[in-house]
């Protein structure tokens, strides 16, 4: 199984269902050392899937005192992959590290 770290869109109930055919079940964490910014999502599909033309996004801040929380997810290689197409090109997944001392894939800024 694969932990995925969500701070956005990935925790709504509707693109679970959407992307993944399942509700996921995740538990509460954060991670250091990003900000978030807004961006603009253009692909047609991403925004019917979100409801959303204004996503969240991961920029590295260089700060260790920043903290983004979230949700982790266990999901399988397989759904991984399904996130994968589900994000648009202006993310990036990375691992990163948790608050929790654990890892987790995350989708940052592919510009940062």
């Amino acid at each position: 199984m694969e932990k995925l770290f969500s701070y956005g869109t990935l925790q709504y109930e509707s693109v679970q269902l959407s992307t993944f055919g399942r509700k996921l079940i995740g538990v509460a964490d954060s991670l250091l050392g990003y900000q978030l910014e807004k961006i603009k999502i253009t692909d047609p599909e991403v925004i019917k899937t979100s409801g959303e033309s204004e996503h969240r996004i991961l920029i590295p801040s260089g700060n260790s005192q920043d903290q983004i929380k979230g949700m982790v997810f266990e999901i399988s290689s397989a759904e991984l992959k399904q996130a994968d197409d589900y994000e648009v090109e202006a993310y990036k997944r990375v691992k990163i590290d948790l608050l929790s001392g654990g890892q987790a894939w995350a989708y940052v800024s592919a510009a940062h």
